[in-house]
């Protein structure tokens, strides 16, 4: 009870905070970074240097009403054959204005749908990226799948381009939560993906649930978390559902009164993480649980985890491109993301443009503020002495306001500032304390 009075005090269950996925957030992305200046960011790449790719796929068979990704619907192939043509287009360019020998760390097909995509755009799309940046050596090549849209032959060709690891959308396998969410898909169907997935070889399997659905209570969630372990997945992301209808319109069919309120969704998070804790994962970060032996446990175990769009990785590129309408870049300068709308997006990769429409070009101050949030967001802990030498002197008057805000949720010593376990539903708050940008009125979502 003394825990939820303080997280109380601390305004928790009542506020809006970023994701912290990229700092500045995307809130902050502006026009003034556009094609012409990326375009220097990118031949600045240096010969041999390993980058990962992110490939967006907007198209969706069903738009499920939870989802605040840029996806559109099509029950027709034709504008999806037309996309992975663009792509194919976008990925040449790219080749093209990078130095020699640059290859991959991490690739990864993201939606929308991408197993929306027949075979043969499968092997024309994995051909296209491979021909033009090779696979390191102990890569990884992940997709995400939706077993409403996944057969044997799609399977196939994935295992054939080579995937390493697929990410399966869960949600929650209620009933009345899926219907209320627009997304019916069964538990059978879902264990049937699975099971295609393993007998084409790939070991690798991430799970994604939500929790702070409509409907949703505490036994509902202990039962989609057994059935998700039944899965036997090595990675599981257990994120709080965002309710933005002021930024995706089909939110509305979402009604308010449905959902449970901020200590209820503490209270959802913390039946599901101490089943996954009992289960044997280990926790990373705010809201991923994975298997000792995954890259993501071993990353954090050894101080080497990183958070991106994506969430939490280990990957080690310094480079993170993204292809596709609407897709995010992060290079060594700043942000880009390109042309959210497929038209624009499909236009100026037509006529030789690089389709980026806006971002962000990082400042000496966004450098080291970025890194204090990125180690908070990921070890919960900054390592004053480890940090001063990589980004520089910290000003002496940061941390006394958190001390004072947060109190017993956090603690600095002379050699680090951290949050305590018990503060740990806090770190998106006390990592807004450092932001150095306002955020818009009503931009984020709940920061529990």
């Amino acid at each position: 009870m003394e825990h939820l009075s303080q997280l109380r005090r601390a305004g928790l269950f009542g506020a809006r905070a970023p994701r912290y996925t990229s700092y500045p957030p995307a809130t902050q992305f502006k026009p003034a970074v556009d094609g012409e200046m990326v375009g220097g960011w990118m031949a600045a790449v240096p010969e041999d240097a390993r980058i990962s790719l992110y490939i967006h796929v907007p198209f969706c068979r069903r738009l499920c009403w939870f989802c605040a990704c840029r996806t559109q619907g099509t029950q027709s192939l034709a504008p999806v054959r037309a996309y992975v043509e663009t792509l194919k287009t976008e990925i040449q360019a790219l080749r093209r204005r990078m130095a020699p020998g640059v290859g991959l760390s991490r690739l990864h097909w993201g939606g929308g749908t991408p197993t929306l995509l027949p075979p043969a755009l499968i092997r024309q799309l994995a051909g296209a990226v491979f021909n033009a940046f090779p696979m390191e050596e102990g890569g990884e090549f992940s997709v995400e799948i939706d077993p409403s849209e996944i057969d044997a032959p799609r399977m196939a060709a994935l295992a054939e381009a080579g995937m390493t690891r697929a990410s399966i959308g869960v949600q929650d396998f209620d009933p009345e939560i899926q219907d209320a969410i627009g997304r019916p898909q069964s538990f059978e169907l879902t264990a049937r993906a699975v099971d295609l997935i393993r007998r084409h070889g790939i070991r690798s399997l991430n799970a994604d649930i939500l929790y702070g659905l409509p409907h949703q209570t505490g036994q509902r969630m202990a039962d989609t978390v057994q059935k998700v372990l039944a899965l036997a997945p090595d990675r599981v992301a257990l994120y709080g559902y965002a309710h933005v209808p002021w930024m995706s319109k089909r939110q509305v069919m979402i009604p308010n009164e449905s959902l449970p309120d901020g200590e209820a969704r503490l209270a959802l998070f913390e039946t599901a993480a101490e089943l996954f804790l009992d289960d044997g994962f280990q926790q990373i970060g705010i809201d991923h649980f994975a298997r000792p032996d995954d890259g993501l446990a071993q990353a954090a175990a050894q101080g080497r985890l990183r958070r991106n769009f994506q969430g939490y990785t280990d990957d080690p590129a310094p480079v993170l491109i993204g292809l596709g309408a609407s897709s995010i870049s992060r290079y060594p300068q700043g942000y880009a993301q390109n042309a959210p709308a497929t038209g624009a997006y499909t236009a100026a990769v037509r006529e030789g443009r690089i389709p980026v429409t806006r971002g962000h070009a990082f400042t000496p101050e966004d450098r080291w503020r970025g890194r204090l949030i990125e180690a908070l967001m990921c070890d919960f802990r900054i390592d004053l002495t480890a940090m001063t030498a990589e980004v520089g002197p910290l000003p002496p008057d940061l941390f006394p306001p958190l001390l004072a805000q947060f109190g017993p949720a956090v603690h600095l010593t002379d050699s680090a500032f951290e949050i305590t376990p018990e503060g740990r539903p806090l770190t998106r708050l006390i990592a807004q304390a450092l932001d150095g940008y306002a955020a818009p009125e009503g931009s984020h979502s709940v920061a529990v």
